[in-house]
């Protein structure tokens, strides 16, 4: 059984549009069921067992939230997908350490619950535990009249994954020569939306109709890629060295976080493509090359940094998994300067 500890009466919330949510929201958890979840609907806490096949484990937590995308999910009324997004900010920073999610608790608070879109936001939340292969299995929704405006609320998440301690990836073996292998984001992700906002502010009436093939909404909202699974197995077939998230500054301050005291990461700017979408915001907002690796992942979502031996077989595994990549550089001791140096 899935344990689902939503205190509906202790937070607020009424009783009859609570025990709503919590029917709609049972079938969607039981699909991210999965080994190490106990029992048990209502409790105060979730219960997980550490999976034996764990030698030495140790637990790697993440906790985000989706940011200012959420002000556009308000003004477009889209809310199916930010579910997803706060999944993904949390497992994909979990991964980086080389864990394998294992459970995810969500936090949505607003001034007076709508069963609809709360239930479409958490059915994103499910979601993005199906795709990542993580339980959800617990949450709380507070309803605090006067704390929101009416039709907005707030998300936040919190993942915990496991990972046998000597395979916790530290960076600290990457070495001059390696290779950095970049995996394509879906869009803009979570980052960067009080820019893509003021860039819609700036555009007005003359909004694209679609970017890369989609409708502008639907290309500025398109969740954060998941690459759990996909990375996971590949982490499993290779000796990868290091993965960086690319969130909340960019290529340029993500990088650094995984790389040792003396080495820099040289990126070839023309070795991934810069999409319609994000050429757009870089034309709107009228910012250079720098500011855009610095603002948003500008196309790359997540960075693999494996021995230049290993980097073609490696590309090949999450090629055939379904991932978009490119060989964006090399890693290099560090001058003077900067440590990622895009040229």
């Amino acid at each position: 059984m899935s344990q689902i500890p939503l205190s509906y009466k202790a937070a607020g919330v009424d009783i009859d549009a609570g025990d709503a949510l919590v029917e709609r929201i049972k079938p969607l958890a039981k699909k991210t069921m999965r080994e190490g979840v106990l029992a048990g609907i209502g409790g105060f806490g979730a219960l997980f067992e550490v999976p034996k096949r764990y030698a030495e484990p140790v637990l790697v937590s993440g906790t985000d939230g989706v940011g200012t995308k959420l002000k556009l999910a308000f003004e477009w009324n889209m809310h199916d997908t930010v579910g997803i997004d706060l999944v993904a900010m949390s497992v994909n920073d979990v991964l980086v350490q080389g864990a394998e999610p294992l459970f995810f608790l969500d936090y949505f608070a607003c001034g007076k619950l709508d069963v609809d879109t709360a239930a479409a936001v958490i059915g994103g939340i499910a979601k993005g535990c199906e795709l990542s292969g993580c339980a959800l299995i617990g949450g709380e929704t507070a309803e605090m009249p006067g704390m929101y405006p009416a039709g907005e609320y707030d998300l936040a998440g919190f993942a915990v994954g496991a990972v046998e301690k000597s395979k916790i990836l530290t960076g600290k073996t990457v070495a001059a020569g390696d290779v950095v292998l970049g995996l394509a984001s879906s869009g803009v992700h979570s980052n960067g939306f009080s820019l893509v906002r003021k860039c819609i502010e700036r555009a007005g009436e003359n909004l694209p109709p679609t970017l890369d093939g989609k409708p502008f909404k639907q290309a500025l909202m398109e969740p954060t890629r998941l690459y759990v699974k996909n990375v996971l197995a590949a982490l499993a077939a290779h000796p990868i060295k290091a993965l960086a998230h690319i969130t909340g500054g960019g290529l340029l301050e993500n990088i650094p976080r995984v790389l040792p005291v003396g080495m820099a990461a040289h990126l070839k700017k023309a070795s991934w493509p810069q999409t319609e979408l994000f050429a757009w915001l870089q034309k709107t907002a009228g910012i250079d090359d720098f500011e855009m690796n610095r603002t948003f992942n500008n196309g790359i979502g997540m960075v693999v940094v494996v021995p230049a031996a290993h980097a073609q077989a490696t590309a090949n595994t999450l090629r055939d998994a379904g991932e978009q990549v490119h060989e964006i550089g090399v890693i290099a001791p560090r001058g003077e300067g900067a440590a990622v140096v895009v040229s």
